[in-house]
């Protein structure tokens, strides 16, 4: 086949028997080597007779052992094949044909109607479906508590919030619901609040953040402030200031202007007050944080079909309520 490997099609297999696995997600086929397939790799001769799949996932599925013939597991994508081998293979789906799909996980509903939910997103709970985390997302939380927002894009999510981020999120129900929310989130009529603990001396005025923010062009997973990124600013009101064990801690508020993929992590850092918890960015797992000390704490946004303002607040999930009593008098 002319796909992302480049190669030509292997010779049509002769089907020889098809059942279904002990899942509807697996499919066991058992098939025989053309004449013409004869000494091909394993692993090419596999893409050619079931083609919906990657070579590099057939690869896969031969290293996990669920290539046999003759009883025997083939263990080596480059063993040759011969004309009359029957070959059983278990097809197993991708992670990302897998990562659509309903689960059955708890989710805290701060408000729902017709039209919307707000939801108060865990620390540790991936938004949407990506590489490493195909499974156990909002999403399919979302999949599951309501069959109908399958028909939406992203299952009606309109923002996201960083896997280690807690908080409230407003998630849409319906097309005409998400099209507005969309377009209120363009248009920065959807105010959003957060709550950090940083390390670092802390100024006593509030000061806002005004920096563009694109990829690090040292490193990949990390955003930065770059000249030519997309323009973003954060304002930030100082809470409290402490010295623990002789290192200092502040407390802040922080509202966004804009929405740019990890920008108060990245506004912080820049002014050399990286997130308690944030390794990516400078900071250091203390207090009892081993995650990003950030979360969602206020949203507020005008109902997307009714016009009715709304407002919501969350309280600080555990971790970071432990932490945030030791910098924050009572």
């Amino acid at each position: 086949m002319n796909g992302a490997d480049g190669l030509d099609a292997a010779p049509a297999a002769a089907i020889v028997g098809d059942e279904a696995g002990e899942s509807e997600l697996f499919e066991t086929r058992v098939l025989q080597v053309a004449q013409d397939a004869h000494g091909l790799r394993l692993d090419k001769w596999l893409a050619g007779v079931a083609p919906e799949f990657s070579r590099s996932h057939l690869q896969g599925l031969i290293a996990q052992g669920l290539v046999r013939s003759a009883g025997r597991v083939l263990e080596s994508a480059s063993r040759k094949v011969a004309a009359g081998q029957r070959i059983e293979v278990e097809l197993r789906p991708t992670a990302q044909s897998s990562a659509f799909r309903p689960e059955p996980i708890p989710l805290s509903v701060l408000h729902e109607d017709a039209d919307l939910l707000v939801v108060d997103k865990p620390a540790g709970m991936v938004v949407h479906p990506a590489a490493g985390n195909w499974s156990g997302t909002l999403l399919n939380a979302l999949l599951a508590r309501d069959p109908a927002s399958a028909q939406l894009a992203r299952a009606g999510i309109v923002h996201r919030l960083d896997k280690d981020t807690s908080g409230l999120m407003v998630v849409a129900r319906t097309l005409r619901a998400q099209t507005e929310l969309v377009r209120a989130i363009a248009a920065r009529e959807v105010h959003r609040e957060y709550v950090a603990l940083v390390h670092g001396l802390l100024p006593e005025a509030p000061f806002s953040v005004e920096a563009p923010i694109g990829r690090d062009p040292v490193s990949r997973v990390k955003m930065a402030v770059v000249a030519g990124g997309k323009p973003a600013r954060t304002d930030v009101m100082p809470l409290a200031t402490a010295v623990i064990e002789g290192r200092r801690y502040g407390a802040v508020r922080c509202r966004l202007h804009t929405g740019r993929t990890h920008q108060i992590r990245v506004h912080l850092a820049s002014r050399g007050l990286p997130l308690i918890g944030d390794t990516i960015y400078g900071g250091r797992p203390e207090l009892g944080l081993t995650r990003q000390a950030l979360h969602a704490v206020r949203l507020g946004l005008r109902h997307p079909v009714s016009g009715l303002e709304m407002v919501f607040e969350s309280t600080l999930a555990a971790d970071l309520q432990a932490a945030w009593s030791r910098i924050v008098p009572r």
